[in-house]
């Protein structure tokens, strides 16, 4: 496993490498010894959730408000396109977003800090992610922000073809952006 930096401040993507076998391939999706030599606290990284997500659908873009660590985020089965965006009025990547192809062919993974907002589109029939964080989280600090919002223009590889409830009522990033220095800190 290698760690590289990623687009956005803070963003670390690790690339992972399979070694084949006869019934296919063994691949570490977590290390947490390369975490920490990336400044990661590894062993703070103890819950994790898995989702399925058909062809064309997003889920997101997703964030927490509760000074969370962050999450760690890898496709396990198919393969869909991961944004992040970051929400920290402090950080020189401010209101700025980068992709990344997850899946369970090359098993890229990304490390994304507290202050990002992410989702995902599946590109394949079906496509399972995986998010590990350092607890679960609360109902109360989740928060979505409209993936189609004018003001990010992001585009998405695929026509969009589902969303949860969720998803189709969150507001746009103007709605919550006043609220974003008190979440995540001013600008320095």
């Amino acid at each position: 496993m290698r760690a590289l930096v990623g687009v956005l401040d803070g963003t670390i993507v690790f690339e992972q490498i399979p070694r084949q076998d006869e019934q296919g391939y063994v691949a570490c999706t977590f290390d947490a010894e390369v975490a920490r030599a990336v400044g990661l606290g590894g062993g703070t990284l103890a819950h994790e959730s898995q989702t399925r997500t058909s062809r064309g659908a997003v889920r997101g873009l997703h964030l927490l408000t509760d000074g969370d660590e962050g999450r760690f985020v890898r496709c396990a089965h198919g393969a869909v396109v991961e944004v992040a965006v970051d929400l920290r009025p402090w950080s020189p990547t401010y209101r700025l977003w980068m992709t990344a192809v997850l899946d369970d062919v090359d098993h890229r993974s990304v490390w994304l800090p507290a202050g990002l907002a992410h989702g995902f589109q599946a590109l394949t029939v079906t496509a399972d992610v995986c998010c590990r964080a350092a607890h679960e989280p609360l109902p109360e600090h989740e928060l979505a922000i409209r993936y189609d919002d004018p003001e990010l223009a992001i585009p998405w590889p695929l026509p969009v073809t589902g969303l949860t409830r969720r998803d189709r009522a969150a507001p746009t990033l103007a709605v919550v952006e006043p609220m974003l220095s008190e979440w995540f800190g001013a600008v320095r």
